[in-house]
């Protein structure tokens, strides 16, 4: 499923690229005490996962509210389904995979969450977790205890909004989900992909066409609906064509109308 600024399968571009610094590792070497000096009011993602417009009591409230952080390493999970809800979390740095197990025991990717995205909205309808949520890189989440959330919800206007807009839009990445894996070509899954991830990086302040993959061609495939086989042809053949030049797991979109085009 898309994350919030994800919504749209394929997003056209008209502008040319702006020279952006390249999306670097995560890097976990946080003490506590550095943590303890987090704050909305001075965190770079605000303005990806914060609204616009908030006074500085409003942060000031924010900070208060937002008064622990997690780390969780590579591999390691920050809920599973199943998990009593207690509070929904932002990326503040690393890459995350949300992941459902069918009851055949098959496990299906169902979201990547990057820095300043939302995690464990799923939990607000049924107060457990509906999958789990695993770390693909070393990643550190700010804790956002819910309660205390709607509490500030009913107090600043902006927030509730805020909130609501990330809700709906859990609803249209489903709706999208569906018309990709229903309308799209594998070669179209993947071109889509890729736009997504060069929308989602330009709005954090990276390059939009130079970029490195923190999920394999295998969860990639999980995602889209494809078999790993069948995302590495794909791979090879927008390479074959010009639209990127794929090394690993380093992307470079050379032709972002031919990808668009696909």
């Amino acid at each position: 499923m898309f994350p919030a600024s994800e919504a749209q399968s394929v997003i056209r571009h008209h502008e040319a690229p702006v020279p952006r610094r390249a999306f670097q590792a995560t890097d976990l070497s946080e003490t506590g005490a550095t943590r303890k000096r987090i704050r909305c009011s001075t965190c770079s993602m605000q303005g990806v996962c914060m609204p616009s417009g908030l006074s500085p009591d409003d942060y000031e409230r924010l900070d208060a509210l937002i008064c622990s952080t997690r780390a969780v390493r590579r591999g390691e999970t920050l809920y599973r389904a199943g998990d009593a809800f207690q509070s929904v979390y932002a990326v503040r740095s690393g890459c995350f995979k949300t992941v459902v197990v069918h009851r055949d025991g098959h496990e299906q990717v169902t979201g990547f969450q990057l820095a300043g995205d939302a995690l464990g909205l799923d939990g607000v309808s049924a107060d457990s977790h509906t999958c789990d949520a695993i770390a693909l890189e070393d990643s550190v989440v700010c804790i956002i205890p819910f309660d205390l959330l709607e509490v500030l919800c009913r107090e600043v206007r902006a927030i509730q909004h805020h909130v609501h807009r990330l809700m709906s839009g859990e609803i249209v990445r489903e709706s999208n989900l569906m018309l990709l894996l229903g309308t799209m070509s594998a070669e179209q899954r993947v071109a889509a992909f890729l736009l997504n991830l060069s929308t989602r990086m330009k709005a954090r302040g990276y390059s939009p066409a130079q970029f490195v993959l923190r999920m394999t061609r295998e969860e990639i495939g999980s995602y889209l609906g494809l078999k790993l086989e069948t995302v590495s042809r794909m791979f090879s053949k927008l390479q074959k064509s010009g639209a990127v030049d794929a090394r690993g797991k380093e992307v470079r979109i050379l032709d972002q109308a031919g990808l668009e085009s696909v």
